[in-house]
């Protein structure tokens, strides 16, 4: 293939552009999937490819993932696949992929203990993040309110290295009383917070069962609604006067200390 005005990689034109990308991706029901580990997990996983684009030298490596499938794979040159994309395809591999429709909360909870419910994180890098986080320490779930960035756009995918594909998620349809929800479903909900009345994480989850930690957005925390109506507020203990970690990294050291309880 040489033009990178060929209909046929419609898919994957202007991926720097977030709000062209998701807008198509949510219109065809597509994602992407970059780099040679991601784009076989997602396989794995059991979605469904549309296609693949990928320069020459990754098609071995790649080999028995395109003999499976029956979606055409497009080689394309180095320069000629970023000329298509709007960026260096460092990793060499692309994939578009057809998305499911979510699971009901139901289906996601079932037989959960540990959940993350994300409160309107905007940021595809802390997302993925925090999902990768999530699967490394044993998390089952993880709960997205309705504004929260997309866990299937192209960089959530990259830095959950997959993890998106193996940890159950899938978006709240009430914001306003998901928390009471959680508890009347059995969860103990713990929201990660600055409040006055907030006890250290070590202490707020001890000796729990089922527990949901709570996190909100980058800026400005936890909505005043979700803060108040969650069971128990906790911290991690600063020092230094260092007053808060990103969301990402307080998830991180959040879901550690909630594996250990």
């Amino acid at each position: 293939m040489s033009a990178a005005d060929d209909p046929r990689l419609a898919d994957y034109r202007d991926l720097r552009d977030v709000e062209l990308r998701k807008h198509l991706e949510a219109e065809h029901g597509l994602f992407l999937a970059e780099g040679e580990k991601v784009v076989r997990r997602a396989v794995e996983a059991g979605f469904t490819a549309r296609s693949f684009l990928m320069a020459p030298r990754w098609l071995d490596g790649l080999g028995d993932v395109l003999d499976r499938s029956d979606a055409p794979c497009y080689v394309l040159s180095e320069a000629l696949a970023e000329e298509v994309t709007g960026f260096h395809v460092h990793r060499g591999a692309l994939a578009s992929l057809e998305r499911r429709p979510l699971p009901s909360v139901e289906e996601v909870l079932d037989g959960a203990r540990s959940v993350l419910v994300l409160e309107d994180l905007v940021d595809h890098t802390n997302v993925g993040a925090i999902l990768r986080s999530g699967a490394a320490l044993g998390f089952d779930a993880v709960l997205l309110a309705p504004r929260c960035a997309d866990p299937l756009y192209r960089r959530a995918i990259k830095v959950a290295m997959g993890a998106v594909f193996s940890l159950p998620w899938t978006r709240l349809p009430d914001w306003y009383d998901a928390l009471p929800d959680l508890s009347a479903r059995g969860y103990t909900t713990v929201a990660l917070t600055l409040a006055a009345d907030a006890v250290p994480i070590t202490d707020a989850v001890a000796g729990l069962d089922r527990v949901a930690l709570v996190l909100g957005s980058e800026g400005h925390g936890l909505s005043p609604r979700w803060e108040q109506s969650a069971d128990r507020r906790a911290i991690i203990p600063m020092a230094a006067g260092i007053d808060s970690l990103n969301v990402a990294a307080a998830t991180a050291v959040a879901c550690y200390v909630t594996s250990q309880r």
